[in-house]
């Protein structure tokens, strides 16, 4: 296992104070993705089975609009996303595009339940960190939506060129 893909890991927020034996026993099991520039990760509305790292590359994350793409926010190596999948069973709530050539490592919950028959303290520990990025990123839309309810408009909001 290459120990710069663990260390990778464990710079990221989910994967934060867990143990470089933990991370490589989840990446045994993960599958490394190979996106081509343009393709989709997935599209808002199919169905959610894991989250990726982004080992390599950039992706916008964007959402439908009355038949237009709008930016949430543009993503690059070492940041993931897709984690909502592992803990509720919702469908995709946004889509992500490769905008360059990708190479993503994809957990899914098969790859966290393994974990949690393995190692229940570090499974724990995850779900924390995913519950954690998740209430992070939610703080940043409850301020982005306040901002737009009094009339600022959020640039987060660019119009995507299709």
């Amino acid at each position: 296992m290459a120990a710069s893909r663990i260390e990778l890991m464990q710079q990221m927020p989910i994967f934060g104070a867990i143990a470089a034996d933990t991370v490589e026993f989840m990446l045994t099991a993960a599958r490394v993705i190979e996106m081509p520039c343009g393709d989709y990760f997935f599209r808002e509305g199919e169905p959610g089975h894991g989250m990726f790292v982004l080992e390599a590359g950039s992706v916008t994350v964007s959402k439908s609009w009355q038949s237009h793409e709008l930016l949430i926010r543009r993503l690059v190596q070492g940041d993931c996303f897709g984690e909502m999948a592992l803990l509720d069973l919702f469908p995709r709530s946004a889509s992500v595009r490769a905008d360059a050539d990708c190479i993503a490592i994809e957990l899914t919950s098969a790859n966290l339940y393994r974990l949690f028959e393995r190692d229940v303290e570090q499974f724990a520990l995850i779900q924390m960190n995913i519950a954690r990025e998740m209430s992070r990123r939610l703080r940043i839309t409850d301020d982005l939506l306040f901002r737009a309810r009094m009339g600022e408009v959020p640039q987060a909001h660019e119009k995507l060129a299709r």
